[in-house]
């Protein structure tokens, strides 16, 4: 049984991990960039949770998607 074999996840599973990681990390970001009191606007209760779902929803499929067997 070589290294691969034992890896739970493959490659592109591991990709889309690093890509919903940093997608939630920008949502994020983007919440803190709210120009109004408390975050109050449209950046800080719209478009900021709506990236970070998204993240979590990459993340869900990357944890699901069954990797390529040789």
């Amino acid at each position: 049984m070589n290294d691969k074999e034992k890896l739970a996840f493959g490659k592109t599973n591991y990709m889309l991990m690093i890509a919903g990681v940093v997608t939630i990390i920008v949502g994020f970001f983007i919440m803190t960039l709210d120009s109004d009191d408390y975050g109050f606007g449209f950046m800080g209760l719209t478009l900021g949770p709506i990236v970070v779902m998204i993240g979590f929803i990459i993340e869900f499929f990357a944890i699901l998607l069954k990797p390529k067997s040789r």
